[in-house]
């Protein structure tokens, strides 16, 4: 079941799946696998930081 990110953060460290979905008409987008470490989330290879928040997560 998608969390939505305001309701609840996955644990820092763990890799999650992530997606936007914000009712727009191409939504959901961007579905990938993140990690966050603070505000920033990340490839799951730490390799590099992604330039939005994502609105939901689910512990894969």
């Amino acid at each position: 079941m998608w969390i939505k990110t305001n309701d609840e953060l996955p644990p820092e460290g763990v890799e999650v799946e992530t997606k936007i979905d914000d009712g727009m008409k191409d939504s959901p987008r961007n579905v990938q696998k993140l990690v966050r470490k603070g505000r920033l989330w990340f490839f799951p290879d730490m390799s590099m930081y992604v330039y939005y928040i994502p609105t939901h997560w689910l512990r894969v």
